[in-house]
């Protein structure tokens, strides 16, 4: 799977994805990922990205023509599936965290910054879904679309090395949508709390029965 992300801030990604079982991903090539400066886009001197809104009011918003040429430079002939990561998007699921794994081999991510981007990148369809990560607001796109790829890239074949790693965890349909189970581990008993018995017997059938009746 290929993601592209389109950031001012391309240097916020190497700690959290270039680390563990995402580099791993990498280097194993079921994982590419891609930063693209958008400072590169800007124009001017100054390499502009942003300008005041109009009608007034705090802050700067992200300018259509600059967006648009870096997701049309990055896009080239290829047919992407891009994504910006916004407040009023819709909420991250596992549901859309999977169906976005199955159904794109390729994703754009778009970090808008500032007050946002100007809305006619999103009415002239070159976004095809806004997502946001909660109900709250960041300093920009890059922690939410860095969210995005760490939950995109466990559900492709071989990541995680045992695929049921990811078929059985919170939120995933094999446990209804539902939080996963408690789990223990040695010792036994530790400072007077004790491991379920019902964990200790050896019996799948009730072990089964238990843990789908302590998810929440």
């Amino acid at each position: 799977m290929r993601i592209d992300v389109i950031t001012l801030f391309p240097d916020m990604f190497k700690g959290p994805l270039t680390e563990s079982i995402l580099d791993r991903a990498q280097k194993m090539e079921l994982l590419e990922l891609e930063f693209n400066d958008l400072r590169e886009f800007g124009t001017g001197n100054y390499k502009q990205v942003d300008d005041s809104p109009y009608g007034g009011g705090a802050g700067m918003v992200m300018t259509a023509p600059v967006l648009v040429d870096a997701i049309e430079k990055v896009k080239g002939e290829g047919d992407p599936y891009v994504i910006y990561l916004s407040p009023r998007g819709e909420r991250l699921t596992q549901e859309k965290v999977e169906g976005l794994a199955k159904n794109h081999e390729w994703l754009i991510l778009v970090c808008g910054r500032y007050e946002g981007i100007d809305q006619r990148v999103i009415d002239g369809g070159w976004i095809d879904e806004e997502i946001s990560i909660g109900d709250y607001v960041l300093t920009g796109g890059e922690l939410p679309a860095a969210v995005l790829i760490d939950a995109v890239a466990r559900q492709i074949p071989g990541v995680l090395g045992k695929d049921e790693s990811a078929e059985e965890e919170s939120f995933s349909e094999s446990l209804d949508r539902k939080r996963e189970y408690p789990h223990y581990t040695r010792p036994e008993e530790f400072k007077g709390l004790k491991v379920p018995d019902v964990l200790l017997g050896g019996n799948h059938g009730e072990i089964d029965k238990w843990r789908k009746e302590n998810c929440k």
